[in-house]
């Protein structure tokens, strides 16, 4: 069988390309001419340049393949332009869709994954219930937007494409470097934390998200979407908590600041970003992120549909993460 993955270099992809080798898929990783092959030094992969900016180039570049199975995982969490997420999560995914079409690949399953951030900030009243597949979306970052974006082309393809969708909420493990901003900052004796109402926040372990993606190829109605987090809900200082604790606990100032303090800040932090061209972690998309107060998700559709099984729960997950960014000198 052979397997396609996009953003392959990327934190999430890099976990799907190792998946795909241990379950012996021939595995092609989708890459552009500046990606890192840091974490792709196994030499059974088989590299391919493809061009998501252009569905023609895409053609030529697809012309030939015979792929069973595509992993789109390609895309962008923070750009300094807002107009670059239509660009890259939104239209790029329609490139591949339609290149995919057009040289009528036969597939047998395409994957997206998406985001939980397509809803945004809904059912925000206490007690705070789960978003479910049923409720209406209403993406509050332009990130969220081009997911959804993405998301609803696909609907509108049907039957023509064999495709899931896959929604996890916040991806976390080694390698992923926003979470990491958190924990050099606690390492560095700070933590910062927004809003004085309740938030519910839930995570999902990059291995597990790998593992529904292959469960969605075995088993996964077309067209169907599923959410993705580890089965549990956590407070807003759950994360960082465990986070003091695998770096020894060292003495920390935590700070709550109201939700304008947060927003002067990435007002700021994206006005900065635009004049020295470097993206910030602190820009608007991240206020509309860290003021949302409820993050559950049902899962029971994944579980019942696909078998999946969340493995790893955020203690032991955020162990082995810490773990890692020791081991390589992140911390």
């Amino acid at each position: 069988m052979k397997i396609l993955i996009t953003g392959a270099s990327g934190f999430i992809g890099s976990f799907i390309v190792e998946e795909a080798l241990r379950r012996g898929f021939e595995t092609w990783a989708a890459m552009r001419k500046s990606s890192s092959k840091a974490y792709l030094q196994d030499e059974r992969i088989h590299f391919i340049k493809l061009n998501l900016n252009s569905k023609e180039q895409l053609v030529e570049q697809l012309k030939g393949k015979d792929f069973d199975y595509v992993v789109h995982a390609a895309g962008v969490t923070k750009c300094l332009n807002k107009a670059d997420f239509h660009r890259i999560n939104t239209e790029g995914t329609k490139n591949l869709a339609e290149a995919l079409l057009e040289v009528k690949m036969p597939l047998k399953r395409f994957v997206f994954v998406s985001s939980l951030s397509v809803f945004g900030a809904i059912k925000e009243r206490m007690p705070y219930d789960e978003i479910r597949e049923s409720d209406t979306p209403q993406p509050n970052t332009a990130y969220g937007r081009s997911k959804l974006a993405a998301e609803q082309y696909l609907d509108s393809v049907g039957s023509r494409l064999p495709y899931i969708i896959l929604r996890p909420t916040g991806v976390y493990g080694p390698r992923e470097k926003d979470y990491f901003i958190m924990a050099k900052s606690i390492k560095q004796h700070s933590d910062f934390a927004v809003g004085y109402q309740r938030q519910d926040i839930t995570f999902v372990y990059v291995t597990d998200v790998v593992q529904a993606i292959f469960l969605a190829l075995e088993k996964g109605e077309n067209g169907r979407k599923y959410f993705l987090s580890d089965g549990e809900v956590y407070q807003s200082t759950t994360f960082s908590d465990l986070i003091h604790e695998e770096l020894g606990r060292p003495w920390w100032i935590r700070i709550t600041a109201p939700v304008w303090v947060l927003r002067i800040v990435t007002f700021f932090g994206e006005y900065v970003g635009r004049i020295t061209g470097k993206v910030t972690a602190l820009n608007n998309d991240k206020y509309n992120i860290l003021k949302q107060r409820n993050w559950r998700c049902d899962i029971e559709p994944a579980c019942r549909e696909l078998g999946y099984e969340p493995k790893v729960q955020l203690k032991e997950g955020v162990k082995t993460t810490i773990k890692w960014y020791k081991d390589h000198g992140w911390l």
